[in-house]
């Protein structure tokens, strides 16, 4: 393996807590060294000239939808894993909802076979699968979660609403013994009703059925509250909304073993996005409007929000030209997230490069119950290379996923990953 000396790189490393400009030497899949001038190395050693470049820990996804199984014409597995790489992940988790959907160890053992298969497998980022909850992640019966465990999933969800707070309460009480993570999407379906937009005098004027705040909010109400009963610790993913991040706030004050996260795009863009009727804004939950918008971010900042996910969701050209409300929810982000954020928070100075990093690498891999390797001597190399500065266009050739929905299609973006190291 190629011997790399990276000079002069500005260095996040959100496990120590510093942000300094450093030579870091990377030989063997491990850093070497990491000082303020490195001069000590072999003849065989490349040298990058990394000035104005950023490196730091790998990227870590909670959760993102993958096609493959099923639905290939969105996404495979591995047009998956190499958009991850190129926008700077390191590792991804994806959702159970695919076509069988993951309620089994023998589709587990099948999608880790196929990652682990793949002759390019030692550059891509490493796969978490999450097991299902229910079968056929239809909300009815509980899958067998033991056996799931054993086959190496990564914790449990559906990633769809649980209506049925009695098998919640049943789960909660049998997933304490197997030390998995276990998350859960709060949506009251009936409050949601046909809604598809958040419920403000944005959605009045476009004319779009609304979604009340509390369709997330009693749901999350009810999750919090079987856990004050219960004590198993929970992840709640996609909160939306202002109110959420209230009563999220509140339970963490109390002690209870939450996390949460939000995804990137509720962090960007709020309900006046909506004006333009571009089915890659229609979401699940729906943006929030400005205050729901700026509350999130707060909430990061703060830490009541641990995480930010990509919730990366591909869909066929032919699958979102349709009206707004008929279009399926979702988008993909995968390689748009990081230069998106750094645009819109770092850059304008509402975050620091280090907050934005904890909340997208070190901070996920607590939620999945694991841990993020300093940038350091004798340290694995999971890094990523990052020049903010990079000015691309988002369109079909420049992208890895095979789908492009998103409304950011067509425009130029500044920042892009130069290089992962898995």
């Amino acid at each position: 393996m190629t011997t790399e000396l990276l000079q002069q790189v500005r260095v996040i490393d959100p496990v120590s807590g510093t942000d300094q400009v450093a030579d870091v030497l990377i030989a063997h899949g491990t850093i070497q060294a990491v000082a303020p001038q490195i001069t000590d190395i072999s003849s065989d050693t490349q040298v990058r000239d990394c000035r104005g470049l950023i490196l730091g820990t790998g990227l870590v996804d909670l959760y993102s939808h993958s096609g493959e199984p099923g639905f290939e014409e969105r996404e495979t597995l591995l047009s998956f894993l190499q958009a991850a790489a190129a926008g700077g992940f390191t590792r991804v988790s994806i959702l159970p909802d695919t076509s069988p959907a993951i309620d089994n160890p023998a589709l587990v053992a099948q999608l880790q076979k196929m990652r682990g298969g793949n002759p390019s497998s030692l550059s891509l980022p490493h796969l978490h699968i999450w097991g299902a909850i229910t079968l056929d992640v239809a909300g009815k019966q509980m899958t067998e979660l033991a056996d799931l465990a054993a086959a190496g999933v990564v914790g449990f969800t559906d990633g769809l609403p649980l209506d049925n707070l009695g098998l919640v309460r049943r789960l909660l009480e049998y997933v304490q013994a197997l030390g998995k993570p276990v998350a859960f999407w709060p949506c009251d379906r009936l409050l949601q009703s046909n809604g598809v937009m958040r419920e403000g005098a944005d959605a009045l004027r476009y004319g779009l059925p609304p979604v009340p705040v509390s369709a997330e909010t009693t749901a999350i109400a009810s999750l919090i509250e079987l856990v004050a009963n219960i004590g198993t610790p929970i992840h709640i993913m996609r909160v939306s909304t202002a109110r959420s991040v209230e009563l999220i706030a509140t339970a963490k004050a109390q002690g209870l073993p939450i996390t949460a996260s939000t995804t990137w795009m509720h962090l960007l863009l709020d309900t006046k996005s909506v004006k333009s009727y571009n089915t890659s804004l229609h979401l699940e939950p729906p943006l929030g409007n400005t205050s729901d918008m700026k509350a999130l971010r707060e909430a990061v900042r703060e830490g009541v929000v641990d995480a930010i996910a990509i919730d990366h969701a591909a869909y066929t050209y032919e699958e979102k030209v349709q009206a707004f409300a008929e279009a399926p929810p979702g988008a993909i982000g995968l390689e748009l997230a990081l230069p998106l954020l750094w645009q819109h928070l770092v850059a304008t100075g509402e975050f620091t490069g280090l907050q934005l990093w904890q909340a997208l690498s070190t901070k996920p891999a607590d939620c999945l119950q694991e841990k993020v390797s300093k940038i350091a001597p004798h340290q694995q190399a999971e890094l990523t290379l990052f020049n903010p500065e990079k000015t691309w266009t988002v369109d079909r050739k420049n992208l890895h996923t095979l789908s492009s929905n998103t409304p950011w299609l067509g425009q130029e973006l500044k920042g892009r990953v130069v290089q992962t190291w898995c």
